[in-house]
């Protein structure tokens, strides 16, 4: 017997399809009865159409237990294409078959639960239509940012997750057990992407990064995917074109693929497409001044932490540059600028309306003696970095990079109130399961 050959869903809304028999399977999206009909929605992973099954067509057996298929269940249908205006997409499939391959138990996920409850059902809750739509367009930005890392000649490169150094701060730090000597989840491949530096000049990464953060904010978790950039012979300027170019390409591309997903989920895609550059830059020190005259209890070294943020950008309709940040408000391994000891070759790409950081980035400091005074400062043991000093021994050039928040970005893109909910399975400071 030759095996059935199904169909997509998508098929069902071709231009040639209708009055066209199809052979479809997929998971039941919602159900009602009417009488002697039965509507059903079926969700497979191009789309989902309406499906309607008549009892005197199906018969009284079959048109019972399809009448009984739980949201979720999986089923199979054969039928004919119609065209019906009070239908979703204006198409239904009037059933001659309907099979049932799991007619499940009643679907545990509705709008009145809580969200702790949501989260605890996490592996049921991401099939919502809106979840789906949210990680169609998370895998097209990842898709974009490499065929632009691609087209720019940045190689890709494959840095550990676990590591000796606590690169950013050990408060900050998972620290485990490696085999009786203290390990590190890795918060950054940055260390790993410059010592690929001399041999190919121009790297990116895409790992886990990991922050032992109590922070329990809209635009924080404790596990983020984090790609990062490394580049040779690039200094501040050149760097923040890189990003903005990089940051307009992939807004344009996933307007240009995305536009169903982004709808649903409250961006219009015009938006995306009018995303331009260049991005408006100000200094660290004209940012303070202007949260100064706005009432912010804030100095010169103070942090821009999320209200901060959200005031220098919530009218924004682009992303903003703030530059030059004071050295102690950075990591070690950043470079002083030029002439001024007090500042570093930083910046933060601050989303618009009022989103707050998604990208870091700085010129990288190539001074062993600056990045040992740094090291000490922090408490740090500089015995530790020795591998990371002999870059600068062998070879050592003006370099630069940063690193782009995957997940903020996306909350941003797609409006979402949470960053947890771009993310399938988040975790946070209370939870890390399911």
């Amino acid at each position: 017997m030759t095996p059935t050959r199904f169909d997509s869903v998508a098929r069902a809304f071709d231009p040639d399809a209708e009055g066209s028999t199809v052979h479809l399977r997929g998971w039941v999206l919602r159900s009602r009865s009417s009488g002697g009909i039965l509507f059903l929605v079926l969700r497979d992973r191009t789309g989902f159409v309406q499906v309607t099954g008549r009892r005197d067509v199906l018969g009284d057996a079959a048109f019972d237990a399809a009448e009984h298929v739980q949201v979720e269940g999986s089923i199979e249908v054969d039928g004919a294409v119609a065209s019906d205006p009070r239908a979703p997409g204006g198409r239904e499939v009037r059933a001659t078959r309907i099979g049932i391959v799991d007619a499940g138990e009643p679907f545990p996920i509705f709008s009145e639960q809580t969200e702790e409850f949501r989260l605890d059902k996490r592996h049921l809750a991401i099939r919502s239509q809106e979840f789906v739509a949210t990680f169609r367009v998370k895998a097209e930005v990842l898709r974009a940012l490499r065929a632009f890392m691609e087209r720019e000649e940045v190689l890709e490169i494959t840095p550990p997750i676990i590591t000796g150094n606590a690169a950013e701060g050990g408060s900050e730090a998972f620290v485990i057990d490696y085999f009786g000597r203290p390990g590190y989840l890795g918060q950054t491949a940055q260390l790993y992407l410059e010592a690929m530096l001399a041999p190919h000049e121009r790297v990116y990464g895409v790992t886990y990064s990991f922050r032992a953060e109590k922070s329990r904010t809209p635009r924080h978790i404790t596990e983020f995917l984090h790609l990062e950039v490394e580049l040779a012979w690039c200094d501040l300027d050149g760097l923040l074109d890189f990003i903005e170019r990089m940051f307009a390409d992939v807004c344009h591309v996933v307007s240009e693929r995305c536009p169903k997903e982004l709808e649903l989920l409250g961006r219009p895609p015009a938006e995306l497409a009018a995303i331009s550059t260049p991005f408006p830059r100000i200094t660290y020190a004209q940012a303070i001044d202007r949260l100064e005259r706005e009432g912010f209890p804030v100095h010169w070294g103070s942090d821009l932490g999320s209200a901060e943020e959200r005031a220098l950008t919530i009218s924004e309709r682009a992303p903003l540059f703030v530059v030059r940040y004071p050295r102690e408000l950075k990591a070690f391994y950043m470079l002083q600028t030029p002439g001024d000891p007090k500042t570093v070759e930083a910046a933060d790409l601050l989303g618009p309306e009022g989103y707050g950081e998604i990208v870091g980035a700085s010129c990288r400091e190539t001074s062993i003696e600056h990045l040992i005074e740094r090291l000490r400062a922090i408490g740090a043991d500089p015995s530790a970095y020795e591998w990371y000093f002999d870059l600068r021994r062998h070879g050592n050039v003006p370099h630069a990079g940063f690193g782009i928040g995957i997940e903020r970005l996306l909350r941003w893109m797609l409006r979402r109130e949470h960053i947890r909910d771009t993310t399938p399975f988040p975790r946070t400071p209370s939870r890390h399961t399911p």
